[in-house]
């Protein structure tokens, strides 16, 4: 008789509840309380796995950049802020400078 899976529903779900905060597997794992084998040898037999976790893992990303154009609209500092590290060539107020050797060495 095979052993049961430590896989459950509930555990898949703390993984995904980790991945979404951006969680590395190890992390993940930890706060899933499985070990890492166990998530890669669940991904050798669920590669769809791979990519909801990857995508999950994007979710603090994404997040952060629906914050960001919410705050542009409100708050005309940060407009500026975003378009000078947007667009530097435009907005920046920072002088860049390119130095090439001319000389002999």
């Amino acid at each position: 008789m095979p052993r049961p899976t430590v896989m459950t529903t509930e555990v898949i779900a703390k993984l995904e509840e980790a991945f979404a905060w951006g969680c590395t597997d190890r992390e993940a794992c930890l706060w899933a309380g499985i070990a890492q084998p166990t998530l890669y040898l669940y991904q050798e037999k669920h590669p769809e796995f791979i990519d909801r976790k990857e995508a999950l893992k994007d979710t603090p990303i994404l997040n952060s950049r629906a914050t960001v154009a919410r705050s542009v609209k409100k708050d005309p500092r940060m407009a500026m802020d975003y378009l000078s590290r947007k667009k530097k060539d435009e907005f920046s107020t920072k002088a860049e400078t390119d130095i090439t050797s001319g000389g002999n060495a």
